[in-house]
């Protein structure tokens, strides 16, 4: 008999939002994410090794003046805030990708972020009727509210399993 993991997360709750709860017009905002200056170093370190990320002396010397983190980690930390506020309680399916995607200003050490997703657009899939697409706009700001990154992309989100009917009869 094989004994569960005891490393292993416990499993989660089903799906709390659907395609259905991204109405086209709704707007989100969430987040407060602090962007350490050890967290950007050691990012860079490991996926983007350019001086300005890695050496505050060298950045100084850029058109930057100064550490800044890698746009990849800005997209990842985007990414870890849309998890935490919505997508691990959703009934999501993946992205077919990015439309657009700017690094509109540079993130420094300690930079607040937060997020505000716009739904531009939802429809439901037209050769899989299950599944509804949802057109997003994603921007990232810091705590003096100005935009460091602006990404709009599509996300795949199973639709609303219809609620049984109460004149069916259990088998």
């Amino acid at each position: 008999m094989n004994k569960p993991d005891a490393s292993a997360p416990p499993p989660r709750p089903g799906p709390r939002l659907y395609w259905e709860d991204f109405p086209a017009g709704q707007v989100r905002e969430f987040g407060a994410l602090t962007v350490r200056r050890e967290d950007i170093v050691d990012f860079a370190a490991r996926y983007d090794p350019q001086p300005f990320h890695l050496d505050e002396a060298a950045a100084r010397d850029t058109p930057f003046g100064g550490l800044v983190a890698s746009g990849w980690q800005t997209c990842a930390l985007a990414m870890r805030m849309m998890c935490d506020a919505y997508l691990l309680d959703a009934a999501s399916l993946g992205s077919p990708g990015l439309d657009n995607l700017r690094w509109v200003a540079p993130v420094r050490p300690d930079d607040m972020l937060r997020v505000r997703l716009t739904v531009l657009a939802a429809r439901v899939m037209q050769s899989k009727p299950h599944i509804g697409l949802i057109d997003s706009r994603w921007e990232v700001f810091n705590q003096h509210d100005q935009l460091v990154l602006d990404m709009r992309g599509w996300g795949m989100f199973a639709r609303r399993p219809a609620a049984p009917s109460p004149d069916r009869q259990a088998p």
